[in-house]
């Protein structure tokens, strides 16, 4: 369907061919055992563990939106963790970033080392990735990373851990695939959380790995048959359901937050407000060379903790949650997780799809009620 728009894509991807009586998007199938005669490799469908007609229907509509093979799991973490620990080569160090998804982080630390693969932690920095490549089997990258919205140059890590025999591994969760292609770039594998943008409404946990070579993914099918790591049914088919509004859901989504850090910028209280589409952001420049739309998720900081935490208390559309990519608006602290490298006062923004100016507003009261001056 590369012919078409990404959200002509998104509407149709995946879905079978037209039948007469049949709807447009099968329910999703509730299955442990099969009907199985004969050879097992011979049958698509043998066991409830091994595959399933509802995820491929996902996995064809995700494949079609990343450029590649996909695959999906029971989480993001699910999916990470099959690369990471599958994808790895003993004795070849992996790199990845030290301010990176916090799991992510955990998983390398605690189980790649013991399984021989040394790990260099370096920041979401172009220079700093670069350094860390030689003799490195695998490479991770975030961009724009998450929750400081640093972008990375994905074509030129892509060449540089090419020559070193590296693979390059993407997580697409903030841009979506609508948003980038790492793939396109020369990324190697892509990893996501399905719970975020792609499901939109906050109440499914999924992940999904796309590779651009098929051995690759058939790599990480053996995984997720022996470990387990498989979604029930109906979550892939809510998430199937939900991909079909996802470049809507993403304009409005993109333009609040494009609104909202403007009017952060011009706050005398706030200070640090990135989002990569504000022409002063340290990453603009790059990515508007290989992003198409910039996220919903933006980052400002309030003069400490306190404040912050008033703000969040005095706004009525911003609920405050973790996560992102939801059609509500959400926002938390989240130096309260002491997992990132932020000031106390740091918060990150999930735009959602209400309207622009209900957010605009709601945001500017809470802002002057939770302002010292007011208090």
């Amino acid at each position: 369907m590369s012919q078409y728009g990404p959200s002509t894509r998104a509407v149709r991807a995946g879905q079978p061919e037209a039948r007469d009586e049949a709807p447009f998007l099968p329910g999703p199938t509730f299955a442990a055992s099969y009907h199985l005669r004969g050879d097992p490799s011979e049958h698509a469908d043998v066991y409830g563990r091994y595959d399933n007609p509802t995820w491929r229907g996902l996995e064809d509509a995700i494949g079609a939106l990343e450029g590649g093979h996909a695959l999906v799991f029971a989480s993001g973490m699910a999916a990470a963790s099959a690369v990471l620990l599958e994808c790895s080569e003993p004795g070849r160090p992996a790199v990845l970033p030290s301010d990176g998804y916090p799991a992510v982080r955990a998983i390398a630390r605690d189980y790649l080392g013991p399984r021989g693969v040394p790990v260099r932690f370096v920041a979401t920095d172009q220079e700093a990735i670069l350094e860390a490549l030689p003799e490195a089997g695998l490479v991770w990258v975030e961009t724009p990373s998450n929750p400081r919205l640093d972008v990375v140059d994905i074509a030129q890590v892509a060449r540089a851990a090419s020559e070193v025999g590296a693979l390059l591994v993407v997580d697409n969760t903030l841009a979506t695939p609508l948003g980038q292609l790492p793939l396109g770039l020369g990324a190697d594998l892509v990893v996501a959380s399905g719970s975020k943008h792609l499901c939109g409404h906050s109440d499914l946990v999924l992940g999904y790995a796309v590779a651009r070579d098929p051995a690759g993914i058939e790599r990480l099918h053996a995984w997720r048959t022996l470990a387990g790591a498989i979604p029930g049914p109906f979550e892939a088919w809510l998430a199937h359901r939900s991909l079909a509004t996802l470049e809507v859901r993403l304009q409005r989504q993109c333009g609040n937050a494009s609104a909202l850090a403007e009017l952060l910028a011009g706050r005398e209280e706030v200070s640090k407000v990135r989002y990569p589409g504000l022409a002063a952001d340290p990453s603009h420049a790059l990515a508007r060379t290989q992003m198409r739309v910039f996220g919903s998720v933006l980052g400002f900081a309030l003069p400490d903790a306190e404040w912050a935490q008033r703000f969040l208390d005095r706004a009525d559309l911003v609920i405050q949650a973790t996560s992102f990519g939801g059609v509500h608006t959400t926002a938390e602290r989240r130096a309260r997780w002491r997992t990132d490298d932020v000031p106390d006062g740091f918060i990150r923004l999930s735009a959602g799809i209400e309207n622009t100016e209900d957010l605009l507003a709601d945001v500017t009261r809470a802002l002057d009620a939770a302002n010292m001056k007011g208090c």
